[in-house]
């Protein structure tokens, strides 16, 4: 089981100053009150500053001081629930998830879940190789559940291992009304975190959102 993290919640927060080049909120603080002791001291006797102008400064300080708190946990607790989605996902490695991506083909056949226009009045297979070639086209009734590509052209040669996708395209008479990627199951060997998502690494180094998987199963 191999769960990949780009960083775990308690070092981000020991070094998220040091990784950002921010200074603390108390810093800052100390550096607001000699800025205005300077303003003070220097300010014109016959003109000071009025007490609602230091009242002002200072809410207007406090409230820059509390977004920027407010956004570093923002961020901290995204980071943890990013984390914790991770830790449910490496549950299903070793299993095989259904998603819309390529499939693996080993020699072995291939089951394939189209998904045509429910007015569609038939459909044809795409099989297309890793250049987004077409290498077959195959009829099929849309009420269809699944589809087994054995892997093999029409002379009986088998196709060469590899990544194969599969697309549908869907026609009412002669007019094609809509083209959709169809479903495969491939297993899951690998749950990484990437920008705060959760991807799935599929047999064959194909990634995927998690959020892109419609199904699992055990190995078949």
């Amino acid at each position: 089981m191999q769960v990949t993290t780009a960083n775990q919640p308690q070092a981000a927060a020991q070094t998220q100053n040091a990784d950002t080049g921010k200074k603390p909120a108390s810093s800052d603080y100390d550096v607001f009150l000699k800025l205005l002791t300077a303003q003070i001291k220097n300010q014109d006797p016959l003109s000071p500053m009025k007490s609602d102008d230091f009242s002002s400064q200072l809410a207007q300080f406090s409230g820059v001081e509390q977004q920027v708190k407010t956004n570093d946990l923002l961020q901290s607790l995204g980071a943890q629930m990013s984390l914790m989605g991770m830790g449910q996902m490496a549950s299903w490695i070793g299993l095989e998830g259904r998603a819309a991506a390529p499939a693996n083909f080993d020699g072995s056949p291939v089951t394939i879940y189209p998904a045509p226009a429910a007015s569609a009045d038939h459909a044809i297979l795409l099989v297309k190789n890793t250049n987004g070639d077409v290498v077959q086209r195959q009829d099929f009734t849309p009420s269809t559940g699944k589809i087994q590509w054995a892997g093999v052209n029409g002379d009986g040669t088998a196709f060469a291992n590899g990544l194969y996708s599969f697309e549908v395209e869907s026609y009412k008479g002669d007019e094609l009304i809509s083209t959709s990627k169809a479903e495969v199951y491939s297993k899951i060997v690998e749950a990484k975190s990437r920008n705060g998502e959760t991807i799935l690494v599929l047999s064959g180094g194909i990634e995927v959102p998690s959020s892109a998987v419609s199904g699992l199963r055990d190995p078949v």
